[in-house]
């Protein structure tokens, strides 16, 4: 039997991770517990487990007393009885009896159980606690396990996670069986054990899958310097390399938009523009305001706020549907934008009586670009609608 004890030891260890040693201080607690269950719950008791074979021992523990001394029968025993076993023992000594557990009740029995399967519980959460805090913001892969008042579990293998309402893209449906690439966002430690949260609305969503898609960015040669995400509907990331010889716009579109298309396909179809980051604050915002063609870009270091003149025939398609793709490269840039017309603009300094100089030196100041010369521009100009794919 010891020998099969401590095989189901080691298969435990092997399956759930859990350590021989957890598993036999729990049965140590638990004979422990069985023990003052049966016998009484002021009794000392001492339980010793071989680790190699499997042997219990467990012992009652006992201060040798002289024999007129003796005021409690579960704690004390006589020197007399004592000298019986050992000639050699005096009062002030511990006397330990060996008790064979296979005289313990029926209810310290199933205590003892109970005691040992709580162990056992409470260490399996300890280690998928363990396990999965230190993966914390990466990208793992899931099945729906079931739907439940708008919020999707999934089987993590180990354990089960939830995605809430909150975290899910918009108009994203869940089918059982179904995998999905998720973000660990948080783990918390309940009283239920170990409460995994998901997401897929999240924006490191975003930059877990292009370092998954883009060797480029996981190698550190292309790094992502923000990201703004509506999730469901449009994202854009900025990106720039670190190497001269390495074109980040293509690195992160891949030979036929493979990159792009494989990010996009896990994402329910959004929209992904790349955007390169710009060290020069003008060109960033003009670069953000992708897909829209930007003239001129008046900068306000101070208030961190930028007007930006496009082509009247463009002002629609730079302010986006519902105002999208300006307050995506307001969040993109983390500055302020005012967009106009050319027209607007003309009539704004034709009311103010201002030259456009006058109003540069007022603003702040001002870039003058023709982006389309730009390897940046030639991508928004040309390919924007082709990458960014729908």
């Amino acid at each position: 039997m010891n020998e099969e004890f401590i095989g189901a030891l080691e298969e435990l260890e092997r399956e759930k991770g859990i350590s021989k040693e957890i598993v036999f201080d729990a049965l140590e607690s638990a004979l422990v517990s069985s023990y003052r269950k049966n016998f009484g719950t002021s009794q000392n008791v001492e339980v010793d487990i071989n680790r190699e074979t499997g042997q219990i021992n467990v012992f009652s523990l006992k201060d040798i007393v002289n024999d007129d001394e003796v005021e409690n029968s579960n704690l004390q025993v006589p020197l007399s009885i004592a000298r019986e076993f050992d000639p050699k023992l005096n009062a002030g000594d511990v006397y330990s009896e060996k008790i064979n557990p296979a005289k313990f009740g029926r209810i310290a029995a199933q205590t003892a159980k109970q005691v040992v399967i709580q162990r056992i519980r409470d260490a399996e959460r300890d280690i998928i606690f363990e396990d999965f805090t230190d993966r914390e913001n990466e990208i793992i892969t899931g099945q729906v396990q079931r739907v439940s008042y708008g919020n999707v579990y999934f089987d993590l293998g180990k354990t089960e996670a939830v995605l809430p309402p909150a975290e899910q893209i918009k108009g994203e449906t869940y089918t059982q069986g179904q995998r999905f690439k998720l973000l660990l966002l948080e783990v918390k430690q309940t009283t239920k054990g170990p409460q995994i949260i998901l997401s897929r609305s999240h924006p490191n969503l975003i930059k877990r899958l292009f370092e998954l898609e883009v060797p480029e960015i996981a190698d550190g040669i292309v790094e992502i310097y923000s990201i703004s995400r509506e999730a469901g509907s449009r994202t854009k990331i900025a990106v720039f390399s670190k190497d001269d010889d390495v074109d980040a716009l293509g690195a992160c579109v891949g030979y036929k938009r493979s990159r792009i298309k494989a990010i996009v396909d896990e994402l329910y179809d959004e929209k992904v523009d790349i955007i390169i980051y710009e060290k020069e604050i003008d060109c960033f915002i003009a670069n953000a305001l992708s897909p829209s063609k930007v003239e001129k870009v008046f900068v306000n270091e101070k208030e961190k706020s930028a007007l930006v003149i496009v082509p009247d025939y463009q002002l629609s398609l730079a302010i986006g549907k519902e105002g999208q793709n300006a307050r995506l490269a307001a969040k993109l840039t983390n500055w302020k934008i005012d967009i106009k017309s050319n027209a607007q603009f003309s009539e704004y300094l034709k009311d103010s009586e201002l030259e456009e100089d006058t109003f540069r030196e007022k603003f702040g100041y001002s870039s003058e670009s023709s982006y389309n010369d730009s390897l940046n521009n030639q991508y928004k100009k040309d390919d924007i609608e082709d990458k960014s794919v729908e």
